[in-house]
């Protein structure tokens, strides 16, 4: 069993990172960008509050993506392992992650982070040329996402492990999986 969570600044390659490691591990990669996807697509109660929210340009309330990912980890396929991205996004959400496994007495392996200088993040997203991407933008992106996860890092520092997440998409998989094998 295997379940971890994978965190890192945006432009860090969590998304590219997550689909190559929950293919080679074998367990599901569960992104929240996906889940508010699927719940807003398929209009479940979850996915209309959510979208309300999203419509009027507001942050998506814990309690509605904690729920989203409380149900997506009691499906079949979680229940050998997950790769979470995107959640938790701060210690509330990883205390409320952490109740849900202990309901059925299990806990995280590992907490993954894509290390990734920022000017090499924001190279990356101002080359992808997003009409919203512009550098000012995407720097406060980057100081959002420090001041909200550094104390998520602190919250799991006896799990976290940190890799170097520039380089080739395998290359970077293969240092995160021996990184895994070393802390197991």
């Amino acid at each position: 069993m295997t379940r971890l969570v994978l965190v890192g600044p945006p432009g860090a390659g969590k998304g590219t990172q997550a689909i190559t490691l929950s293919e080679r591990l074998g367990i599901p990669h569960i992104s929240t960008g996906d889940l508010f996807r699927a719940h807003v697509g398929e209009q479940t109660p979850l996915g209309q509050e959510a979208k309300r929210y999203m419509d009027s340009g507001e942050l998506v309330p814990d309690s509605v993506t904690n729920e989203m990912v409380r149900e997506r980890l009691s499906e079949p396929d979680a229940k050998s392992g997950f790769l979470l991205d995107g959640f938790p996004r701060n210690t509330k959400q990883a205390e409320v992650l952490g109740q849900i496994l202990a309901e059925n007495e299990l806990g995280l392996d590992a907490v993954i982070q894509l290390k990734v200088a920022e000017d090499v993040v924001v190279n990356r997203l101002l080359a992808r040329g997003r009409a919203d991407d512009n550098e000012e933008v995407i720097r406060r992106r980057q100081q959002i996402y420090m001041s909200e996860t550094a104390p998520l890092l602190e919250y799991y520092a006896d799990i976290l492990i940190t890799v170097d997440g520039v380089g080739e998409v395998d290359e970077v998989a293969a240092r995160v999986l021996e990184a895994l094998r070393d802390h197991s």
